[in-house]
C-alpha cells in the first residue's frame, strides 16, 4: 500500500519517521511561540507602551485562540485531509507572524497574536492526527515520548531563543525577531509537509459538523472566568464590576454541558464529547495535565519576568536559566517513554513530586539568596523540576489515551490538547494577575528588587497550587487503578 493512500493502517506507512520529523518540528515551532515573546515583554512595553493588561492579552489571546480551535480543526482534518490544513496553517502562521513583528501598536499586536493562535490551531491537531494515525503499539510509545521530549525542548528554550533576538536586535526592534524568525520556517515547513506526509483523506467524505455553538459557549466560559484576571493591575482604578464576569461563569458552563448532550444526540459531533470523560484514565489523565499546563507556562513567564524586570538581569540571560530544564525534560520524556508500560501512574506522580520541588526551590531562591546569585540557583531549581517534568508529559500522554478505543484516539488527543491550553491561558491569567497587582501595590513603598521579589513569590503560589492539584489527581487516579487491579484479581 502506497504511503500516500488513504488506506493506509496505522503503523503501514512506510516513511512515518519522516513524517514524524516535520510534524515534531512545526510541534516545536508553534510551541515555542507560547514561551520566547516572554522575555519579549519588557522591551514590548517600553516600544508600544503596553499596560499589564495588554501584555496578558498578548500572551493569554495566542493560547486562548490556538486552543479553541484544536477539537473543531482536528475533526475537520479527519473529515477532509491532514495534510492539506497542516500546510494552510503553516501558511497562515508564516503570515500572521509577519503581521506580529510589524505591528506598531499594543492593541494591533494583540489582533495579530489571536490571529496567530488561529492559524496554530488549525495546524497543530493535524500533528497530533499523524502521529496518531500511523504508529501503533511500542513505536507509539517511542513517538509520544520523543514529541514529549520535543515539546519540552520548545517549552524550555523558548526564552532562550527570545532573549538572543531581543539581545541582538537591540531594544527597540529585537523583540521583532522573535516573529520574524517564523516566516521562513514555517513556509519552509509547509513545503516539506507537502513532501513528507501522508496523505490520509478518508475514503468516503461525511457531513462536516464543527459545533458552533458549542466553541461559542465553552470560549465565553473560559473568558468570563479570565476577564477579572485580565483586568487586574493593582492599580487605583481597577473597577470592582470586573469580578461580575464570574458570574456568567457557572451558566455558561452549564449551558455548554446542556448543548453537548443535546449535540451529540442528535448523531452530531460535538466539541467535546462527553462520553470519553466516562472512561476514568482519560478523565483523570486530562485534568490532570490541565493543572499542570496551567501552572508550567506560568512558571516560565514569572521567572523571566522576576530575573530581568526585578534583578536587571538580560533577556538572553535570563532565557539561559531555562536551559537545565529543557535539557533535563527532553532526556526524561524519551526514558519515561519506554518505562511507563512497567511503571505506570507512579511513574508520572514522582515526577510531579520532583516538579513542586523545583517550583518550591525557585521560592526559596527567591525568598533567601543574594541578588547575583539568583539566575543560577534557579537554574539548578528548575533543573531539578526538568528531571520531573519529562517523567510527566509523555508517559499521561501515553496512559491517558491507553483506554480509548483507537477510532476516537485523535479526537481525544486534540480534546486533551484543549483543555492544556485552556488552562495555560488560565493558569497565566491569574498568575500574572498577582504578579502585576503586587508591582502596584508595592512600587511607592518598596526597593524595587524587593517588589519584583514579592511579586514573584506571589505568582510561584499559583504555579505550586496547579502542581499540588496535578499531584492529587495523580494520587486519586493512582489509587483507583490499584483497586481496580485488585478487584479484577480477586475475581479471576
Amino acid at each position: 500500500m502506497s504511503a500516500h493512500s488513504g488506506q493506509s493502517t496505522p503503523g503501514s506507512v512506510p516513511h512515518r519517521w519522516r513524517a514524524f520529523a516535520v510534524c515534531a518540528a512545526v510541534a516545536a515551532l508553534t510551541i515555542l511561540d507560547m514561551s520566547k515573546v516572554n522575555v519579549a515583554l519588557p522591551a514590548i512595553r517600553e516600544v508600544l507602551d503596553a499596560g499589564s493588561t495588554e501584555l496578558q492579552l498578548i500572551v493569554s489571546g495566542f493560547v486562548l485562540a490556538f486552543g479553541l480551535l484544536l477539537v473543531p480543526m482536528g475533526r475537520l482534518g479527519d473529515q477532509l485531509s491532514p495534510r492539506r490544513l497542516f500546510v494552510i496553517g503553516l501558511v497562515l502562521y508564516a503570515l500572521t507572524s509577519a503581521a506580529c513583528a510589524l505591528a506598531p501598536t499594543a492593541e494591533l499586536l494583540i489582533a495579530a497574536r489571536v490571529a496567530q493562535g488561529v492559524a496554530a490551531g488549525i495546524q497543530m491537531p493535524q500533528v497530533m492526527g499523524v502521529l496518531q494515525r500511523v504508529f501503533t503499539g511500542r513505536e507509539r510509545g517511542m513517538a509520544f515520548g520523543l514529541f514529549g521530549a520535543t515539546i519540552g525542548l520548545g517549552t524550555a528554550f523558548g526564552p532562550f531563543i527570545g532573549g538572543v533576538f531581543v539581545e541582538l536586535g537591540g531594544g527597540d526592534d529585537g523583540w521583532r525577531g522573535i516573529f520574524w524568525m517564523n516566516v521562513p520556517l514555517g513556509l519552509a515547513a509547509a513545503v516539506l509537509a507537502l513532501w513528507a506526509l501522508p496523505d490520509l483523506r478518508p475514503e468516503r467524505r461525511g457531513r462536516i459538523t464543527l459545533d458552533p455553538l458549542g466553541i461559542v459557549l465553552f470560549g465565553v466560559a473560559v473568558l468570563a472566568l479570565m476577564l477579572p484576571f485580565l483586568f487586574t493591575t493593582g492599580e487605583p482604578s481597577d473597577d470592582p464590576r470586573r469580578w461580575w464576569a464570574l458570574a456568567v461563569f457557572v451558566p455558561a458552563v452549564v449551558a455548554f454541558i446542556w448543548w453537548e448532550r443535546r449535540y451529540e444526540a442528535s448523531g452530531r459531533a460535538p466539541l467535546v464529547p462527553l462520553g470519553l470523560l466516562r472512561i476514568p484514565s482519560y478523565r483523570n489523565g486530562t485534568l490532570l495535565m490541565t493543572a499542570y499546563f496551567a501552572g508550567m507556562p506560568s512558571m516560565f513567564i514569572i521567572t523571566t519576568l522576576y530575573l530581568q524586570t526585578g534583578l536587571g538581569v538580560g533577556a538572553m540571560a535570563a532565557g539561559l536559566t531555562t536551559i537545565g530544564f529543557a535539557l533535563a525534560s527532553a532526556a526524561t520524556s524519551v526514558i519515561g517513554g519506554r518505562l511507563v508500560a512497567r511503571f505506570g501512574r507512579p511513574l508520572v506522580v514522582g515526577g510531579l513530586a520532583l516538579v513542586l520541588l523545583g517550583v518550591g526551590g525557585l521560592a526559596l531562591v527567591a525568598a533567601v539568596a543574594p541578588a547575583e546569585a539568583v539566575p543560577w540557583l534557579s537554574a539548578a531549581a528548575l533543573l531539578l523540576g526538568g528531571i520531573g517534568g519529562g517523567f510527566v508529559i509523555s508517559p499521561n500522554q501515553t496512559l491517558t489515551l491507553a483506554e480509548v478505543p483507537p477510532v476516537q484516539g485523535g479526537l481525544a488527543g486534540s480534546v486533551g490538547q484543549l483543555v492544556q491550553r485552556v488552562g495555560s491561558a488560565i493558569g497565566m491569567a491569574i498568575a500574572l494577575s498577582l504578579f502585576y497587582a503586587t508591582v502596584f501595590g508595592e512600587t511607592d513603598s518598596e526597593p524595587q528588587t524587593t517588589v519584583y521579589r514579592d511579586a514573584y513569590l506571589h505568582g510561584l503560589i499559583v504555579v505550586a497550587a496547579c502542581m499540588i492539584l496535578a499531584l492529587v489527581v495523580g494520587l486519586i487516579d493512582l489509587r483507583s487503578r490499584r483497586i481496580g487491579a485488585r478487584e479484577e484479581a480477586g475475581g479471576s
